[in-house]
């Protein structure tokens, strides 16, 4: 890795990795997935994939979707969360981004989208939800929201011992300004207040989870995520828990934690 890895510690049972860009930090991430994705290949002739659909995640979906020894007709793939009201062709759709960003690159075998403009919630979270458990899921790829979320599992939301596996949330407002300030949206008024998400025991439930949070704008959620309580006030600190779960930085996201180096 050279130069490019800055430092890289554990905590709790969390390998956490900084690096000196966040083009590095997607590239490694993806070196790492696809080594995953081959092994539950192998394993079981399948692998399925949770993607969050989100800016963090673009880098490391780029460099993902340029390796080619990856069998991608073995790959099935859903995403973490959706806006209630949005069909997957809406510009803003989690499930769109889902479709452009992974699904029209490698074109895995089967994608799994979550419907926001299904007539009825409750019936939509429980057809996913049957989709999800089907068999395991062998990566997450997260990232961490400014107020520390993961997914749409707000902290006034979020349940570490949610019985649910996707459920109907309400989303808070800082939640809602970083999509603005991200240029999804023009402003506040027009982001939905609704969303659709797996839940935060679903989310870790995967055998892998790999955590892509470049950014100076995250380094408050890293700092709590990582040096706080594991607790919902932070949402992203349940994966301090996760056994087989990396956290990769850049020197951004990194720059408040007084984590030392231990590699």
């Amino acid at each position: 890795m050279g130069r490019e890895l800055s430092r890289q510690f554990q905590v709790e049972s969390l390998n956490v990795c900084v690096y000196e860009t966040k083009e590095a930090l997607g590239k490694y991430a993806a070196r790492q997935a696809a080594t995953f994705i081959r092994e539950a290949i192998n394993k079981r002739r399948v692998a399925r994939l949770l993607f969050s659909a989100a800016n963090s995640q673009l880098d490391m979906v780029a460099s993902l979707s340029s390796i080619t020894n990856i069998d991608w007709s073995a790959v099935e793939v859903f995403h973490v969360d959706e806006y209630v009201g949005l069909s997957t062709g809406h510009p803003m759709s989690f499930g769109g981004w889902l479709k452009r960003n992974v699904v029209e690159r490698v074109h895995p075998t089967k994608a799994h989208y979550l419907a926001g403009d299904a007539e009825n919630m409750e019936r939509e979270c429980h057809r996913y939800a049957e989709l999800l458990q089907f068999a395991p899921i062998d990566i997450s790829f997260l990232g961490i929201g400014e107020n520390g979320h993961i997914g749409f599992n707000d902290p006034h939301e979020a349940d570490f011992s949610d019985p649910q596996v996707v459920k109907a949330v309400t989303l808070d407002e800082r939640c809602r300004l970083q999509q603005v300030r991200e240029g999804h949206w023009p402003n506040l008024a027009s982001v939905p207040k609704q969303g659709l998400t797996v839940t935060c025991p679903a989310l870790v439930n995967a055998s892998r989870i790999i955590c892509c949070v470049p950014g100076l704008n995250k380094a408050k959620a890293v700092r709590d995520a990582l040096e706080g309580s594991i607790a919902t006030a932070c949402p992203a600190s349940i994966i301090r828990m996760h056994p087989q779960a990396t956290l990769f930085l850049d020197t951004q996201s990194a720059s408040l934690l007084v984590q030392k180096d231990q590699s």
